[in-house]
């Protein structure tokens, strides 16, 4: 592998864990701050550690549920790390590993917890209009005060570019939707989803159909992340982090949230694509080496965009890539959000797609990839490459 970092502390993966999910307004009786601590504790028990052993923390995207609070809830005795991967909403998903893989390498912490908590039913709802930082001015005039209105001028252009139809983008949602069906924790399990009633849904903003769109929902999940060396001493599976970052090409600022300035081959582009030249020289594999995926899908659109980005096909090639279902979990060369994703298990700010990628690597998802060694995590603005010990 291309990595310079000693084999003994190498980052490793040794415990998930989950909150219920429901949708928005599901969870009442719980604070987010008390989802959060419960992913932790299950996250622990899962890696087999005590909680007096976890000694850094990880988010992003200004988590409410703030280190000290959790410090006290959780009656962690020594604080070491705690890291936030600001701004970018979900895309910082995957520079919170970055973060606490960096930590218990350098020796920072022992211990990382990394989490997501989100109740949309008691406070900010993700899909409801809000201003973004440095933005409101340029956007707002134009009616873009909630993301679906902000990024479909992007997936128009990139639609209009490479004539990309409606049936592929299609794909997206119903694989998602057919793999949730298998998970018994995925919010729509129990909802199928056609064709037809995909090309006969509302449009939101278009491009945007009703099932373009992510779900919003209540729920937490949380990783641990320790060195290799430590790993080898507990009993549970050990997932390696073979590559973790951020980053985005020039001008996309806000990212499409609050920036339409970038050059046109960017815009189209939906960002990650010299991140994730960076990421596959530092894991020393290529695209063709990845079993499984597991893309940031709060729009469809912007996964199509990705596998571009990140290598799988090529530039305006992603919607015939997945016609072909390329992207399935039974006969795809590429199965991607095995556990429903967010438009079909819950929308936890993408990190509830690492913990898809880690039971992946254990064998143990609900539609699991044959022998699957390399997963990868990824979204506009940060990614991770995650492989079997």
């Amino acid at each position: 592998m291309g990595d310079t970092v000693n084999a003994k502390s190498h980052a490793c993966i040794v415990g998930i864990g989950e909150t219920e999910y429901t949708r928005r307004g599901g969870i009442q009786g719980k604070s987010e701050l008390a989802l959060a601590c419960e992913a932790v504790i299950k996250a622990a028990q899962d890696a087999g550690i005590s909680l007096e052993e976890i000694d850094g923390l990880a988010s992003y995207a200004n988590d409410e549920s703030v280190p000290w609070l959790m410090q006290e809830a959780l009656g962690l005795p020594d604080l070491r790390s705690a890291t936030m991967a600001w701004g970018g909403g979900g895309g910082g998903c995957y520079a919170s590993i970055a973060q606490a893989a960096a930590a218990v390498e350098s020796g920072a912490a022992d211990y990382v917890a990394v989490f997501r908590s989100l109740c949309q039913g008691q406070r900010k709802r993700f899909g409801q209009g809000y201003a973004v930082p440095h933005s409101p001015g340029f956007l707002d005039p134009f009616g873009m005060f909630a993301p679906p209105f902000m990024l479909a001028p992007l997936a128009q252009r990139y639609k209009h570019d490479f004539g990309i139809r409606e049936e592929q983008v299609a794909e997206i949602a119903l694989n998602a939707r057919e793999n949730a069906a298998r998970n018994p924790r995925a919010v729509f399990k129990d909802r199928p989803l056609d064709l037809e009633t995909y090309l006969n849904s509302r449009m939101v903003a278009d491009p945007f159909r009703l099932y373009d769109c992510c779900q919003e929902n209540d729920g937490a999940c949380a990783l641990i992340i320790t060195t290799r060396e430590r790993a080898r001493d507990l009993d549970g599976p050990v997932i390696r982090i073979l590559a973790s970052g951020q980053g985005s090409e020039p001008g996309w600022g806000s990212g499409g949230l609050g920036s339409h300035n970038m050059p046109l081959e960017d815009y189209r582009a939906g960002g990650g694509s010299s991140l994730s030249k960076r990421l596959y020289a530092k894991a020393g594999i290529t695209p063709d080496d990845v079993d499984t995926a597991q893309f940031y899908d709060h729009f469809s659109y912007f996964v199509l965009m990705n596998l571009e980005s990140y290598g799988f096909c090529g530039r305006g090639e992603a919607g015939d890539f997945v016609a072909e279902g390329n992207i399935r979990w039974k006969g795809g060369k590429l199965p991607i959000n095995t556990s429903g994703g967010h438009m079909s298990e819950a929308y936890i700010h993408g990190l509830n797609l690492a913990v898809e990628g880690v039971r992946q690597l254990r064998g143990t998802s609900t539609s699991q990839v044959t022998d699957a060694g390399l997963c990868l995590l990824a979204n506009t603005a940060s990614a991770a490459i995650l492989g079997r010990e």
